[in-house]
């Protein structure tokens, strides 16, 4: 397994930020995350990264029991790409160090860095179209670029398990369209790590993401096979206002109905 969860909940301030979840992943497979603002994602990712402990339940990540493991250690297993690691970048640091950063779970280079690093840290680039930039200054790029270089810092360690939080935050529809295709084929290579998307837009789910949990006010509402958990029928009681749903090929979009308010 790589991820179990088992009864968690964790609590502040006599409330449940989360509450009773049951969660696992297998090896190979790859899960969204789906919930709107304050369901609790971010407390979830947090957990699963070492950061918070849980109030009650046990939680298992890549095998190992949090509590009972150095997650200094385990989270050289972990890629996790997010808004709070952008921050931590350097603007004028040049892109081919941050991806070589990824490698020693650092923000900048205190290590000699061998030939090896290098040649890993631009097939890293390349694999998300973006060697081109390996001599460019961090601050220089877009915001998706930006995104594309924090993925190929996560992938330099070679990660068992690949969280991306919310990557196409901010991204017009061009730039997260090319995002998208570039995760989609990340995640269809065998060799890749397993992934956990967490978003709050059905769009961004993708096929490749082969199973999705539904995360409500701090509890799992429902987790399962992504067509299911998608359908109108289960999304239309999960938002609690009325919505238009639209399917498009293998994509699925939704809109508060204002029309039925």
């Amino acid at each position: 397994m790589i991820v179990e969860l088992n009864n968690v909940s964790i609590l502040r301030n006599y409330k449940y930020i989360l509450k009773d979840v049951n969660w696992s992943i297998k090896k190979g497979e790859h899960w969204a995350v789906f919930g709107l603002n304050g369901a609790g994602k971010t407390m979830l990712l947090n957990m699963i990264n070492g950061y918070i402990f849980p109030s009650e339940g046990e939680v298992r990540v890549l095998g190992k029991t949090l509590g009972h493991y150095d997650m200094r250690k385990l989270r050289k297993s972990i890629g996790w790409v997010s808004a709070a690691m952008e921050e931590k970048l350097h603007p004028l640091s040049e892109v081919i160090d941050i991806v070589i950063s990824g490698k020693f779970a650092t923000t900048d280079l205190y290590d000699e860095i061998s030939k090896e690093d290098s040649v890993h840290a631009n097939a890293c680039l390349n694999k998300l179209d973006a060697l081109h930039l390996s001599e460019r200054k961090y601050g220089t790029l877009s915001q998706g670029e930006k995104q594309r270089v924090l993925i190929a810092r996560a992938l330099m360690a070679e990660p068992k398990l690949l969280i991306l939080d919310e990557p196409c935050s901010g991204l017009d529809i061009i730039a997260r369209e090319q995002l998208l295709s570039i995760i989609r084929d990340l995640s269809n290579d065998k060799n890749a790590p397993t992934l956990i998307y967490v978003t709050h837009n059905t769009e961004e789910i993708l096929p490749s993401f082969g199973h999705t949990l539904l995360l409500k006010e701090g509890r799992v509402y429902s987790s399962g096979q992504t067509e299911e958990m998608l359908s109108q029928e289960n999304l239309k009681d999960f938002v609690p206002y009325p919505i238009k749903y639209e399917k498009s090929g293998d994509r699925i979009r939704i809109a508060i109905d204002y029309d039925s308010m």
